[in-house]
């Protein structure tokens, strides 16, 4: 059997990972609350849009937060089995403007400017192509209209980049990268954005927590825990490195039309 028909497709993985835990991150308490989520939503009523888009949803959040300030909005992730979830939990929260699509961020199947809001929260260092699904965003959006995209970002040293992107992998075997705040920028522009606005933010990660809800394999587990024991000095200040293993991340948020 050759590597190409053992390993899934990326996008099969990514289903097949999130599928499986969807419940996990409507519940997660990282995913469903922060400042950041407080800022969509501040935005989305602010701009009133006609029609929204939560680009890679996961739980759902992005799009329960821009519910009460958009006309329309659609949930968009790979996952169908993550869109059930968000179209239970939004029927629980009594949202009945929220509707979900499946579909790859780098081929949605919407009409070039279908939308006048869109916001994607920590879903792009999932992505296969990262600046073909941020073309897609800019395509489908109206000229002018307000884009926000939140993720983890890699740290500028080396080391501590080597680091996160390994315990992001061995956590989560549909991890691509995370960007720097650099290479975020420089992707947005080259995919049509003019970034407005752009904030930093610590954000601390539970072990058990951040383990658990991946359902992460015993032997990832004790991979992820023999690199944390033997990161450098630097890195482990960097990631504020606690005894069970909890750790704290960078992440951004950028403001773009």
């Amino acid at each position: 059997m050759t590597a190409n028909t053992r390993e899934p497709d990326r996008h099969a993985l990514v289903d097949q990972q999130f599928g499986t835990t969807a419940a996990a991150y409507v519940t997660s308490q990282v995913h469903a609350s922060g400042a950041d989520l407080d800022r969509i939503a501040e935005r989305a009523r602010k701009a009133r849009p006609a029609h929204a888009l939560d680009l890679g949803a996961g739980g759902g959040h992005v799009g329960y937060a821009m519910a009460d300030g958009a006309t329309a909005v659609t949930a968009c992730d790979l996952s169908p089995r993550m869109l059930d979830v968000v179209s239970a939990e939004a029927a629980r929260r009594g949202i009945a403007n929220l509707t979900t699509q499946a579909a790859a961020a780098e081929a949605l199947p919407f009409a070039d400017r279908s939308f006048d809001f869109l916001a994607c929260r920590y879903s792009v260092h999932h992505w296969r192509d990262a600046e073909a699904g941020l073309r897609e965003a800019r395509r489908v959006l109206t000229p002018g209209a307000p884009a926000i995209f939140i993720d983890v970002i890699a740290p500028g040293n080396a080391a501590a980049d080597t680091h996160l992107q390994a315990v992001e992998l061995l956590r989560d075997l549909s991890h691509v990268r995370d960007y720097a705040a650099a290479e975020w920028l420089a992707m947005l522009g080259r995919a049509g954005f003019a970034a407005t606005r752009m904030t930093t933010a610590r954000l601390r990660m539970d072990f058990a927590d951040w383990t658990g809800r991946m359902r992460t394999p015993p032997g990832q587990v004790a991979a992820i825990g023999a690199l944390q024991e033997a990161a450098s000095r630097d890195v482990a200040a960097h990631f504020e490195i606690e005894p069970d293993g909890s750790f704290t991340i960078d992440t951004i948020l950028v403001e773009a039309v």
